[in-house]
């Protein structure tokens, strides 16, 4: 394996002598070098997407796999996808080292359990169908490489998101996308530019997703669930737009049918 850049040391010294100006300039520059480094492995997201999507197209889901940072950021992108895109809960989902109480609170040694993972991927009844991602900035978490290990023995898909080059994760992923950020501000603490990248190449590849499945028209999110007056007046200015409704007619519209795509549908149709 090379070198875990993940664990270089940092290019700033003395930053406990910083001022608050300096380090938040310093952390600034390290975090625009994240984009590039994305852009980098674009073609390698592109063909995730695309499995990704032809097997959910199937009925296949697709698991989120991770420890700490990077469990909880699998998360927190599953979490989104049902109020934005309308998306079934159980088509994308979360899970991390030491369960749930893991999201708040670390749980000592959840990441060195190389069956965990897929001990709790059998809750699901993982097929052929799925796809399961592992997320590891080092791309050695014992918890994730060998839920992927195990998933290819079973025929299941794999991809990874990892910030390290060569690693045992992406040994095991079928669609291994490698973001190579470089050393840390503070030395190994990957929650900062590593988390940055696996957060971002996930917004990627779950929206990216979410559109090819047919759960956006134009540039809207006409799926998204009305789940506060905020929302509601974006769907009646949306529903608006593309009936030429005024406002009251357009929110009752909305109210009546949950969803702007079912409520400019119902208008189409003349119901």
């Amino acid at each position: 394996m090379s070198l875990r850049t993940t664990e270089s040391d940092s290019r700033y010294e003395n930053i406990d002598k910083m001022s608050t100006g300096e380090i938040l300039e310093s952390i600034n520059t390290e975090d625009r070098s994240v984009p590039i480094a994305i852009s980098r492995v674009i073609p390698s997201i592109e063909k995730a997407v695309d499995h990704i999507s032809a097997q959910m197209l199937k009925g296949g889901r697709l698991f989120y796999l991770g420890a700490g940072t990077s469990g909880r950021l699998g998360i927190v992108d599953a979490s989104e996808l049902p109020p934005t895109f309308g998306a079934d809960p159980n088509w994308v989902i979360g899970l991390i080292a030491g369960g749930d109480r893991a999201i708040r609170k670390a749980v000592e040694f959840a990441e060195d359990d190389k069956l965990g993972a897929w001990k709790d991927l059998q809750a699901f009844e993982p097929s052929s169908n799925d796809i399961v991602l592992g997320i590891a900035a080092s791309g050695t978490t014992p918890y994730v490489v060998g839920a992927l290990k195990q998933a290819r023995a079973e025929g299941i898909s794999t991809v990874c998101v990892v910030c390290n080059e060569n690693s045992p994760l992406a040994d095991q992923a079928d669609f291994p996308i490698e973001v190579v950020v470089g050393p840390e501000f503070i030395t190994g603490s990957t929650r900062m530019k590593a988390g940055t990248a696996q957060k971002l190449v996930l917004n990627m590849i779950s929206t990216a997703v979410m559109v090819k499945l047919g759960r956006v028209r134009g540039n809207k999110m006409v799926d998204m669930q009305l789940s506060n007056n905020k929302l509601v007046d974006r769907g009646t200015r949306m529903v608006m737009a593309d009936t030429g409704l005024m406002a009251p007619q357009a929110e009752a519209l909305l109210k009546e049918h949950g969803s702007v795509r079912a409520a400019v549908d119902a208008h189409q149709r003349g119901l």
